[in-house]
């Protein structure tokens, strides 16, 4: 169907000048290229949603670039499905996913923050004074869920270190077997540095590197993004204390209720995703 394959192309192979069609486009174009002398949107529509086509929606992605990616991204999987190079995980085997939030803003309404009422959702001011940033370090715990994080001025490589020890001087881990950290490839824990250097301060520590620009693999980021959902939003604080008051307040609090992620994702589903893209 003639329709459909409009859908199907990007409006600039047809020497349209538009970044993305809408139901009016298509019917216009439809009627010019004398395909239909009339066309409802109502049956566009349709059509297109009994062949699940969106040409108005666009959904961002990275295609990934690392030529390693494979090969780095299945350790991680494996791991978070229990296996280190071909061997279960043992009782005192623990796996921690760590990362920063940095440049958190901390910004104070020019008016307060009202409440929910009947017939009245919560009101925001959208005028704000910027007073300053900082940065919250966190490692999670993928058996557990639960989470050890920190307020730091700075995220560089000593305060990373300093959440490193935190972690690794309390139990379970400083009697664990191995401790395997999953981290990505930020300058407080670069490749090229962090597995010397976690390895020479707790022997029995693994570093575990993710692929470029793969970061959506560290389970980190999905506990930043509910603690951005439920405790930074809306954004509205006096401080600097007072705002790394409520973040450590609900680390503690996500830490009494947690439980681990239920992660589906395996090396299966990625290797399948990949031959997808070529």
């Amino acid at each position: 169907m003639q329709a459909k394959a409009i859908a199907c192309e990007r409006p600039t192979e047809r020497g349209e000048a538009l970044g993305r069609y809408s139901l009016g486009d298509i019917v216009l174009i439809m009627k010019q290229e004398g395909i239909v002398t009339h066309i409802s949107r109502s049956t566009l529509w349709r059509w297109y949603r009994e062949a699940a086509l969106r040409p108005w929606r666009y959904h961002h992605w990275l295609f990934p670039r690392d030529p390693q990616f494979v090969e780095k991204a299945s350790v991680v999987l494996d791991l978070y499905h229990g296996w280190w190079q071909g061997e279960p995980l043992g009782s005192d085997d623990y796996v921690i996913c760590a990362d920063e939030k940095s440049q958190l803003q901390i910004l104070s309404r020019r008016h307060p923050t009202r409440p929910p009422r009947p017939g009245r959702p919560g009101q925001v001011e959208f005028e704000y004074t910027r007073l300053g940033t900082l940065t919250y370090q966190a490692a999670l715990n993928v058996q557990t869920g639960q989470v050890i994080g920190q307020i730091v001025e700075r995220n560089e490589i000593a305060t990373f270190n300093r959440l490193i020890d935190r972690v690794m001087d309390q139990p379970p881990y400083n009697t664990a077997r191995r401790v395997f950290w999953i981290v990505d490839n930020g300058s407080s824990h670069h490749p090229a540095t962090f597995p010397v250097r976690l390895t020479a301060a707790h022997e029995h520590a693994i570093a575990v590197m993710l692929p470029t620009h793969a970061s959506w693999l560290n389970q980190i980021e999905l506990y930043f993004s509910i603690l951005e959902r439920k405790a930074l939003t809306p954004r509205d604080f006096s401080d600097a204390n007072q705002m790394s008051t409520r973040i450590l307040s609900f680390e503690l609090q996500f830490s009494a209720q947690a439980r681990p992620f239920n992660w589906h994702y395996s090396t299966t589903d990625m290797l399948n995703r990949m031959k997808s893209l070529t």
